[in-house]
């Protein structure tokens, strides 16, 4: 179905340039969308006689009528304000204009459900290919899955602001799972590197938000080299937006590959993540350790375990730090200078986050 803003945009585009006035109707007679301030809003009594004539046009009060198929069924009346010769030549090139848009909405919503349908999982092996081939979408090309998650009211098309500021070519795919998440499945040219991977991501993440005004996030999966696998690349961009959240909070743009150490604790049962927390502070909880101190530690561990740039960044003496780490490792028995010690540490901080995460979404 075309939306309304693109009807609306098309007979605007039609009177500014025959200086003529148009409106769209709907099978029930409302004005879906008009140049006329006074149809707003309005119903034509009287359309389902229209419908049902074998007559394609009619003359009906000053307003000529034509139908717009879809399947030789009639989808939506054109109505162009006038009787003579010039507005029939004009209403026959503005149906024509808006029969093409359906026929090219219904193609593209074809593929969208087919690509929608691949990235749940629910076709089989042999259907991708038939229906590609039907499609004419390519199968040995290389694509990515790009997952955008916005906070952008439910009134609003989030899928029609990403196509506007991003007009894809006919080969890549943008639709949505959920009123929050866009998919963009981007087809990519042999020669894109990594890089121009990520910088394709940070520029729809700068225009998005300089578009919505929202919070927005970009997840990337992998690199996939056949059609089939186009789910897969879905699901790890899925998992890099969750895991992002927990453990990447203050980046805006996560990618599988670089997830790390936080995509295999993502996938801990959590009777395990609680045995493991338990037997590293043997006795103690987390609400154990006052914000300083988890500070503390978090600037050591960005600053490589240095006691020296820690103590330099966090503005206290080098003794002072070294108190807090030795307070530290007679709660723990941990000594966090030590490098086996830091990662038990810090695994087991990373684990707790993600307990916590469960616990507050009800995981």
């Amino acid at each position: 179905m075309i939306s309304n803003q693109i009807l609306q945009n098309t007979i605007d585009g039609l009177k500014n340039i025959t200086r003529r006035e148009f409106s769209v109707v709907d099978r029930e007679g409302k004005v879906v969308v008009t140049t006329e301030s006074d149809m707003n809003n309005t119903t034509i009594d009287g359309i389902e006689f229209f419908i049902n004539s074998p007559a394609e046009n009619q003359l009906v009060q000053g307003y000529q009528y034509f139908k717009v198929l879809d399947n030789n069924s009639t989808e939506y009346i054109v109505l162009a304000k006038g009787e003579d010769e010039e507005i029939y030549q004009i209403g026959k090139i503005a149906t024509f204009q808006i029969q093409s848009l359906l026929v090219a909405y219904k193609e593209r919503y074809d593929r969208d459900n087919f690509i929608k349908n691949l990235l749940l999982d629910n076709l089989l092996l042999v259907d991708i290919y038939s229906r590609a081939k039907k499609l004419h979408i390519e199968n040995d090309v290389k694509r990515i899955v790009y997952l955008i998650e916005t906070d952008v009211d439910k009134e609003l098309n989030s899928v029609e602001i990403i196509r506007n500021i991003f007009p894809t070519k006919g080969k890549d795919f943008i639709t949505a799972v959920d009123e929050k998440t866009i998919i963009l499945v981007k087809e990519l040219e042999s020669k894109e590197t990594k890089e121009d991977i990520e910088a394709f991501a940070n520029e729809v993440y700068l225009k998005l938000t300089e578009e919505l005004k929202k919070k927005i996030l970009v997840a990337i999966g992998s690199v996939v080299h056949d059609l089939r696998n186009i789910s897969s690349s879905f699901k790890e961009a899925k998992m890099a937006l969750e895991v992002g959240k927990i453990f990447e909070e203050e980046k805006n743009i996560i990618k599988y590959e670089q997830l790390g150490i936080g995509r295999l604790i993502y996938q801990l049962p959590n009777n395990l993540c609680k045995m493991f927390v338990g037997e590293v502070l043997d006795g103690i909880t987390m609400a154990s350790f006052d914000e300083e101190t988890l500070t503390t530690v978090a600037k050591f561990f960005e600053n490589n375990l240095n006691v020296s740039e820690t103590s330099r960044q966090l503005y206290i003496h080098r003794n002072t730090l070294v108190y807090r780490l030795d307070k530290l490792q007679k709660m723990t028995g941990l000594d966090l200078r030590n490098f086996d010690d830091a990662i038990i540490f810090k695994i087991m901080l990373m684990v707790s986050k993600y307990m916590q995460y469960r616990e507050n979404f009800k995981y």
